[in-house]
């Protein structure tokens, strides 16, 4: 796989760097190059992301971080069974527990929610933080819906993060899967209460909250481009039609 000039492998963080460090120099710059056009990658070009990664797992299969990576690019592809083996991998090697909540959401990608579910209730979850523990609540919420209990994912999505009126880094994510599990639930007045409170805690457009809204309030957007378009079309028609009566008049 081809690295741009610009990539020097300086670019990752310094605690995958300390892990490369095990690599002879040479080896570990270029395992680092691929690490870094996983990460440049991952979200514009997850096919191309899932290339590199397979690069670096061929040259150190050994470095945790290099499994982590190889376990987001697989998850990016929707490949879940390998996403899974990649995270639990890099977990048997450091020992944490930050990946537990993508390896549930893995389970629940291979058509086990139940196994999700057990995972949600396991010691793991208490050594995560806030964030961590959010992400589980989601992926157990995920799994009641798949297996087809509505209710329950409401309830599952009750918290006190949910209440909060503090904008974290996951609230926008979590008022917005609440209101979509009450949509699905038919409560669509209470929905869309709560993809209103999304949309305010949504300051990056990480969901796609103000559509939903638009839809609830039956708002219909129509592209510039194609009124453009149509009036193009219009004055054109107008123009043969004038052309046509200069024809006649000869």
């Amino acid at each position: 796989m081809p690295i741009p000039e610009d990539v020097t492998g300086e670019e990752i963080d310094k605690d995958v760097r300390q892990e490369l460090q095990s690599l002879p120099k040479t080896l570990a710059e270029d395992v680092a190059k691929n690490l870094v056009m996983v990460a440049r990658l991952l979200d514009e070009d997850p096919g191309a992301a899932y290339d590199y990664s397979r690069v670096a797992l061929r040259l150190a299969s050994r470095v945790a971080a290099v499994r982590e990576a190889a376990g987001f690019a697989a998850y990016a592809n929707q490949k879940y069974s390998e996403a899974l083996a990649e995270f639990r991998a890099a977990r048997r090697m450091t020992g944490t527990a930050e990946l537990w909540p993508l390896m549930a959401d893995c389970e629940r990608g291979i058509g086990r929610p139940e196994k999700a579910l057990d995972m949600a209730g396991a010691p793991e979850v208490q050594k995560l933080d806030k964030a961590g523990q959010v992400e589980m609540r989601l992926v157990a919420a995920g799994a009641r819906r798949d297996m087809g209990q509505l209710d329950a994912a409401i309830v599952t999505l009750q918290s006190s993060e949910l209440a909060s009126h503090s904008v974290q880094p996951w609230t926008a994510r979590l008022r917005y899967a609440y209101a979509d599990a009450l949509l699905a639930a038919g409560r669509a007045g209470e929905a869309r209460e709560w993809f209103a409170k999304a949309v305010e805690a949504d300051r990056d457009g990480g969901t796609d909250a103000s559509d939903r809204l638009a839809e609830l309030d039956g708002v219909e957007f129509t592209d510039a481009l194609d009124d453009e378009s149509d009036d193009t079309d219009a004055d054109s028609d107008a123009s043969e039609g004038r052309d046509e009566s200069d024809v006649d008049k000869d």
